[in-house]
Formats: C-alpha cells, sequence, structure tokens
C-alpha cells in the first residue's frame, strides 16, 4: 500500500452537537439544524459520533447526504480525519451529533471534539428546570480544560417566558442557540433499538421541518470556523477486484455503514444489492454474500415465507462461498427466532439452534475479535439471545473492562456474530473474508 497525495487544509464553520445525557434530543436539533441551513442555501454535511446506525438514517433525510459515523477506537483518528475533511472540502457546514452525554464513554464526544477542535453546541432538556439550566451548561463549559463551548440550545421548552428564563440564567457571554418547545409533532418515534428507521416514520420529513421551523425565530448562527487538516489515509490494493458481493438491503437488514461498503468498492468489489423482504434471491454471480444486522423480528410473518431468498442463501453457502452475517443476519441463519410477544417462526437454517428476543439489553459495547484474517474492530447492540450447539469458533473482547464477551461462528466460509464489524478497522483482514 502507499499514501494518498495530501491535499491543503480546509476552513469550514463546524459544531459538534451534545447533551449533558441521551435523551435529550441531540438527534432532533441536529436534524433541525441541518434542514434549516439547508433552507439558507447551504451545502450541509453530518456526522454520528460513536457506532450507531438508526440516528444516521433520520440525519441523511435532513441534511440530503449520506452520513457518516466517527469513532475514534472504531476508526482510529487518521480515518476520521480524513471523513472530516473530505467532508468539510465540498460543505459549508459540518456537524457532527454526539453519542450519549458530552463527557460519557470512551472515546467520549468530548474527546472527539477536542482532537478535531469541534465547538460543542450543549443541547439541555429544559422540561423541568429554569435557573439550573445555566448552572448544567456552566459545567458543561469548564468541566474539561479546552474543550469550546459554542453555546446552548434549550430542547422541550413550555413557553416564551421560560424559554427567556433559561437564556437568562446563563453565564455572560455564553451564546443562546435558541429554543424548541414541547411539541409531539417534532418527536422521532422509538423502539427497542432506538429511533424508528427513517424509511418506516411516513411524516418523518414533516417532522423535521416542523423542528427547524421551531428553530428558525432564533435563526441559529454559523458556528465558529474550525480548520480541518488533510489526512493521508492508505490506497487500499485491490484485492477483491472482480469480486461480486451480494448485499442483503431492506428494513429486515438495514445496519449498513457507508464506510463499509466504501471500503468493498475502494478494494475493488463490485457490489449489488437484494431485499430478502421482497423474496429476492442472491443476484446471480455473486461470489460472496453480506447479511448485515437489522429487525428480523419484527418480520416474521414474512421471511418464512420468502423461499427464493431462503433457498438461494442455502446454495450459497452450499458451495462454499463467503458468507458474512451480523446480529440479525446471525439471527436469521438459525433454524427459528422467537419474537418479543413469543411467536417462534422458523428461519433460514443455515447454523443449528434458535433466537429469541429478550425483554432488555442483552449486550452493548466496542469489540474486538482476532480472526486467522486478522483483527477487526466493531460494536455490539442487542436485545437477543441465541441458543446453539454449535461451538464458537472464538470470542470478541469488550473494549471496556468486564465487558460481556460475544460468541463468533464459522462454518466452511460462513463467518456469523452479534458483532457489527467496522470494515475501515482492517480492510486487509476484510478482503479476506470474503474473497472467494
Amino acid at each position: 500500500m502507499h499514501a494518498a497525495v495530501s491535499v491543503n487544509p480546509v476552513d469550514c464553520p463546524a459544531l459538534l452537537v451534545s447533551a449533558p445525557a441521551s435523551g435529550q434530543g441531540k438527534t432532533t436539533v441536529t436534524a433541525a439544524l441541518a434542514h434549516w441551513h439547508r433552507q439558507q442555501g447551504r451545502r450541509v454535511r453530518v456526522f454520528k459520533a460513536g457506532p450507531d446506525f438508526l440516528d444516521p438514517m433520520v440525519l441523511a433525510r435532513a441534511s440530503g447526504a449520506p452520513v457518516q459515523q466517527l469513532d475514534l477506537w472504531m476508526g482510529g483518528p487518521l480515518h476520521c480525519a480524513a471523513l472530516l475533511h473530505r467532508a468539510a472540502s465540498e460543505a459549508d457546514l459540518v456537524l457532527v451529533e454526539g453519542v450519549m452525554g458530552l463527557h460519557d464513554g470512551a472515546p467520549s464526544s468530548a474527546e472527539l471534539a477536542l482532537q478535531f477542535g469541534l465547538p460543542v453546541l450543549a443541547v439541555i432538556d429544559a422540561s423541568a428546570m429554569a435557573q439550573t439550566f445555566g448552572a448544567i451548561a456552566h459545567g458543561l463549559a469548564t468541566y474539561r480544560p479546552g474543550l469550546q463551548l459554542a453555546g446552548v440550545l434549550a430542547n422541550r421548552v413550555g413557553s416564551t417566558g421560560h424559554a427567556q428564563l433559561l437564556r437568562e440564567s446563563l453565564p455572560s457571554g455564553m451564546a443562546w442557540y435558541g429554543a424548541l418547545p414541547r411539541n409531539e409533532a417534532c418527536v422521532l418515534p422509538s423502539r427497542h433499538l432506538g429511533l424508528v428507521q427513517a424509511g418506516e416514520v411516513a411524516d418523518l420529513d414533516v417532522r423535521i421541518a416542523a423542528a427547524a421551523q421551531a428553530l428558525s425565530a432564533s435563526a441559529p448562527p454559523l458556528p465558529p470556523v474550525v480548520r480541518f487538516a488533510p489526512a493521508s489515509e492508505p490506497v487500499l490494493p485491490r484485492l477483491l477486484a472482480g469480486v461480486g458481493i451480494a448485499i442483503a438491503r431492506d428494513d429486515a437488514f438495514s445496519f449498513l455503514y457507508p464506510a463499509n461498503l466504501d471500503t468493498l468498492r475502494a478494494l475493488g468489489a463490485e457490489l449489488t444489492f437484494f431485499s430478502p423482504l421482497s423474496n429476492e434471491p442472491v443476484p446471480a454471480g455473486a461470489h460472496a454474500l453480506y447479511l448485515p444486522g437489522g429487525y428480523p423480528e419484527l418480520h416474521l410473518a414474512a421471511l418464512p415465507r420468502n423461499t427464493a431468498t431462503r433457498d438461494s442463501i442455502r446454495a450459497h453457502h452450499a458451495a462454499g462461498r463467503p458468507l458474512v452475517a451480523e446480529c440479525g443476519g446471525l439471527l436469521a441463519l438459525l433454524q427459528s427466532l422467537t419474537d418479543q410477544q413469543g411467536e417462534a417462526a422458523p428461519m433460514w437454517g443455515l447454523l443449528p439452534g434458535s433466537g429469541a428476543m429478550a425483554p432488555r439489553l442483552v449486550n452493548l459495547g466496542l469489540h474486538s475479535v482476532t480472526l486467522p484474517e486478522g483483527e477487526l474492530r466493531g460494536h455490539t447492540f442487542h436485545h437477543a439471545r441465541v441458543e446453539t450447539p454449535l461451538p464458537p469458533a472464538t470470542h470478541t473482547q469488550a473494549q471496556r473492562q468486564h465487558g460481556q464477551r460475544e460468541s463468533v461462528f464459522r462454518h466452511s466460509r460462513l463467518l456469523a456474530s452479534f458483532l457489527h464489524l467496522y470494515f475501515p478497522s482492517n480492510p486487509l483482514a476484510v478482503a479476506a473474508l470474503f474473497k472467494p
């Protein structure tokens, strides 16, 4: 491999949208800002901090462009720097939605902001507070030396008077970015893994527009300009040149990192997509198959009936071709799957055993896995359990201390686990997994 040619630094207004905790309304605010600035004629590029699939779907609708993930552990600083520099080169504004609370996690949103000099917009749920709003804003601004707080936005505000009270509580010189009222018309619906997928919310564009309209009264300012340094990622060898990779993509299998697809293409692969929910078979000529995560448990009426999909996947595996399955893809490969209501349905039967949805979160966190092909990084987040007589080929290693490891199953060229792999963490290992 050799380094790509460096380019010049780029200056672009940028903002990392964070909060004191999860559930404060970061996604709604980021989407509203993206929509509002687009209405002003600006080109907006949005990122999501950390390993998340659902928020980016909403943010992509709001910004009109694909949303990439920024994770200092999964992708590394060089990869994140390259993504930011590329976005700043083609945009008038870069927005990054943080993960959890500003200082939560390792790496945290605060670390991401410090790494790239991103000013922070603090979104604070003000629905049950008055002057304490200012104290929380003060704490967020001063807790971590070097962190630049661009301003504060109040969410779920009760009235114009309430907003004024909150604004007056801010420390002198702290910028006010406006307020969003308590309004069901702006709320983004959710389910057990987070927000409902963008494609399933019929009035999503209306909800985003309503939030943007609410922000228009305060005319959010352009954030400070950030200088994004160039980053030279390695140019990948075309190890998958001429290799056709079929990828399941629909409402049941939708958890796809754009960076994963970009990595496969950079390796030379030819990607085609098919829908198991529409009973489409694996596309003819596919040398390898990728079954990403999603919500197969929500489609137990349709998936067992779709025999063209099932039979083509079985034939692909029987022919000894590569197959990588993640989380929902793993569940679909089992003999049966039981949903949260206790209803069971037969699945594709490539792996012995069954899966069942649990009433609570089973596992969450950043993980790595060491395979003969190399070490890969990713994350796990699921409400399902698997019972199988198949012994694991190996286990993942949780990044955080005492994290619960995940089983990794291999059968011929099939690799399946609950781990969502981040392909840029080791493109050469990915090429080895998919190469016939």
